[in-house]
């Protein structure tokens, strides 16, 4: 392995101090941006946030849609006890219906009898010319004439006995009419005080749904703009390369031999051999040249892309590329095996690194991670594309090594 000496990692203070008063005066003679370009890590931010209020409002919308759904059941049941209310009101309704019929049937019968009575007693005291005198007259004997007498004394009586039999049909109808209009209005207040309930629980119900409806509609409207921002996304980081467009092929179902206790643990929540977080571009590459070649730097703390190929200032001070300090080369010419790097810019701090899969003259295929949206939903996935080789401005020839 070469080594860098110290003298050839540090400056002068004269140079320092050079440098410091050209960044004051670039400052100064640098219009100053109303706004600045979002990087590549604001899209990942604004795209949690807005997987955040995803999750939220689904979780919301599934617990609205358990309450009207509880509240459903509970409407339900006031219903089916209105219904039966209701079932007993009818027949309630239609008992009075029939005890009105009957007594007004019964009166007429009372009207029809007493109409009967008074003719009969007019036929025979009023119309009847016959005096008692002349009835005895007429008569063979006594007893002719008292079963006359009789006979009339009879009909009378008779007639005065279905009188009063009626009369007490009607007063029973009468009270039975009573008793069946008091259950009857018990039983319709019972069902109006059911309906107004089940009233109430149907626009509690309807709210609810209602609500429900809206968070589903903030649902979709959030799945749509992280689907917009993914785009803007994927659209970034095509033209980071400056050359030609992308081509995006299948990626390998071996992921690129990427070990499979850091392909299948959450993206960076383990560090590698080299030290660099498990599913990051970074550590894909690193377990490309450690496979390939059998000897990969530990790099663990200068682990951004930029820096493998790439000198600038990082947490305040100037550092140089990690494949410059370990005397790695590098170049702008693609080769099978080496790392494609893209450098860091304002808009994406962290640049980015593959691995050079095939060269196809101006055209190169390479394996990576990490890069959004392509081997998956979001970061930290396997994917492989085809680019213009111009699209990686520097390559390690880590097989030079």
């Amino acid at each position: 392995m070469k080594q860098q000496t110290a003298t050839a990692n540090s400056l002068s203070r004269t140079k320092q101090y050079i440098i410091a008063i050209s960044i004051v005066v670039m400052a100064f003679a640098v219009p100053i941006q109303l706004a600045t370009k979002v990087d590549a890590n604001q899209y990942q931010q604004r795209i949690n946030a807005l997987q955040q209020d995803l999750d939220q409002y689904q979780a919301n919308a599934v617990a609205l849609s358990q309450q009207a759904q509880t509240l459903q059941v509970e409407l339900d049941k006031l219903t089916n006890e209105k219904n039966a209310i209701q079932a007993q009101v009818d027949l309630s309704q239609a008992k009075y219906d029939k005890l009105v019929a009957d007594i007004a049937a019964t009166e007429k019968k009372i009207i029809e009898n007493q109409d009967a009575l008074g003719e009969t007693i007019a036929d025979i005291y009023v119309n009847d010319d016959i005096t008692p005198i002349e009835m005895l007259a007429s008569s063979n004997n006594i007893s002719e004439y008292l079963d006359k007498q009789e006979y009339r004394s009879s009909i009378q009586k008779q007639m005065t006995a279905t009188i009063k039999e009626i009369r007490s049909l009607k007063d029973q109808l009468d009270q039975q009419k009573k008793d069946v209009e008091r259950v009857l209005a018990d039983q319709k207040t019972q069902r109006d005080a059911l309906a107004a309930k089940e009233s109430e629980q149907q626009t509690l119900v309807n709210q609810t749904r209602g609500e429900e409806a809206a968070y589903q509609g903030l649902v979709a409207q959030r799945q749509a703009e992280i689907k917009s921002v993914q785009a803007e996304q994927v659209a970034y980081f095509a033209s980071l390369g400056g050359g030609g467009g992308v081509q995006v092929v299948a990626g390998d179902p071996g992921k690129g031999g990427y070990p499979s206790y850091l392909a299948n643990n959450p993206l960076d929540s383990l560090v590698d051999p080299w030290g660099m977080y498990n599913r990051e571009c970074v550590s894909y590459v690193a377990w490309r040249v450690h496979n390939a070649y059998g000897n990969m730097p530990y790099w663990g703390g200068i682990g951004n892309a930029w820096q493998w190929a790439f000198s600038g200032y990082s947490g305040g001070r100037w550092q140089t590329a990690n494949s410059e300090r370990f005397g790695i080369p590098s170049g702008t010419e693609p080769r099978v095996g080496s790392a494609a790097v893209l450098n860091k810019t304002g808009s994406n701090p962290y640049g980015h690194i593959a691995w050079v899969e095939q060269v196809m003259g101006d055209q190169i295929r390479v394996s990576q991670y990490n890069w959004p949206n392509l081997g998956g939903s979001g970061w930290g996935h396997y994917s492989e594309m085809v680019v213009h080789k111009s699209f990686f401005p520097r390559y390690i020839y880590f097989s030079d090594w």
